[in-house]
């Protein structure tokens, strides 16, 4: 009773501050607004509203069920989930945050995993997506796209240890789901297939309608927690927590030979990794090994703002949050080692060959290329991607709340 009332009492203060800092620094606040808006208007809501639309086709036609029953024999004795999780494993990889854990949380209601297995999923398939690493981080920050394929390497690589790390995590009495399943049949993966999309008996446009409705739901909460987080992040700036967290990191890296100039852009994307990154590539007294080290601690650790997304996901079902915190700093712990690791053999070895930094950036990144082009065009095409979704949204509302 105690504690819950001091939770209460703590969480009241927080508001109150909050709100009173958003009256003292209104032009600041309007800026982080501004700036998270920019973000979620441009890049995350049309690069994320066609994969969760059809994702939830997918799961709706049987796809995912079919898939499922193919990649049992990998999924189940490497990370001790069902076959589906390959499927929540690619899409989480391909569009980054918060996507894995919208779709193991869809599955999770449609009964295709348990409690457990859904804890252990949504604890590695949750990434950024190689866009993002290579075209903002890479590129936008360090100017240095050689420099993608060492954090791609360390996120990913760091990711799938997490997974077989969670294999461990749970007991396996809440495991019986799925045992029958445990060789390749293509015969009963078809007959799975129909057999799924026989009890979805919805009609394309009812399906395709619940798509667009539940993904665009879905990126509006995102949209709130980016902008939200990032208005958080410049007021504890100005209110000089951030400088006084960092104190507490400067002790931890002394110890380790690290620069205390690092202990900001880490504190600031713990809160929010984009600003993390963008502060981790402008410290000049550190050598790129250890800003590399620090960007992949941000990345694999998502910062509170990706995680109150998934935090919010996942409230609606009964997976619990506190695993998937957990494989966040393991994550991060992880993608660090591997960064260093593979510093020499990966990055030293392959950007001597390359052209001096200040030159113009070389490679599958460069000025030019497809990939680079795709992220600037995203910028460009964008703000008319959202602006058409949420007229879509809206209409489908409005038809369905005129039915009712």
């Amino acid at each position: 009773m105690f504690r819950s009332k001091l939770k209460t009492l703590f969480l009241s203060i927080s508001v109150t501050i909050l709100a009173a800092s958003l009256i003292s620094f209104p032009k600041e606040s309007l800026d982080a607004s501004t700036r998270g808006l920019e973000m979620w208007w441009e890049i995350v809501f049309p690069s994320l509203l066609p994969f969760f639309i059809v994702s939830e086709m997918l799961i709706g036609f049987g796809v995912v069920t079919f898939i499922g029953v193919l990649l049992e024999p990998l999924m189940r004795p490497l990370f001790k989930v069902p076959g589906v999780g390959g499927f929540v494993w690619a899409m989480g990889m391909a569009s980054g945050f918060p996507a894995g854990a919208k779709f193991t949380a869809r599955l999770r209601q449609e009964g295709h995993l348990t409690q457990i297995e859904a804890e252990r999923l949504v604890s590695f398939t949750n990434s950024s997506n190689p866009l993002f690493i290579f075209g903002a981080v890479a590129v936008g920050f360090f100017h240095n796209p050689q420099l993608g394929i060492l954090l791609a390497m360390a996120h990913y690589f760091g990711n799938i240890c997490v997974g077989i790390f969670m294999r461990f995590y749970g007991n396996e009495t809440n495991d019986k789901k799925t045992e029958q399943r445990k060789r390749f049949k293509i015969r009963a993966a078809l007959s799975a297939l129909h057999q799924t999309r026989i009890r979805d008996n919805r009609p394309i446009g009812k399906l395709l309608g619940d798509a667009v409705n539940s993904s665009i739901q879905t990126l509006l909460m995102v949209g709130g927690f980016i902008i939200l987080f990032s208005v958080v992040n410049k007021i504890l700036f100005h209110l000089h927590i951030t400088a006084g967290l960092a104190k507490v990191v400067e002790t931890l890296f002394s110890s380790i030979t690290f620069p205390e100039m690092l202990s900001i852009p880490l504190i600031s994307g713990l809160f929010e990794i984009t600003l993390g990154s963008d502060l981790t590539s402008q410290v000049t007294n550190a050598s790129l090994m250890q800003k590399a080290m620090i960007t992949s601690f941000i990345l694999a650790f998502s910062g509170f703002s990706v995680q109150a997304q998934v935090a919010s996901i996942l409230a609606q079902t009964d997976i619990r949050f506190k695993p998937f915190f957990m494989a966040r700093i393991i994550h991060g712990v992880f993608a660090s080692f591997f960064a260093l690791i593979l510093w020499k053999p990966i990055y030293v070895r392959f950007h001597s060959k390359e052209e001096p930094s200040n030159a113009l950036p070389v490679g599958f990144f460069e000025d030019g290329s497809w990939a680079n082009h795709l992220y600037h065009q995203m910028i460009e095409v964008g703000p008319i991607i959202t602006i058409l979704s949420l007229f879509l949204y809206a209409l489908i509302l409005f038809s369905r709340l005129k039915r009712s």
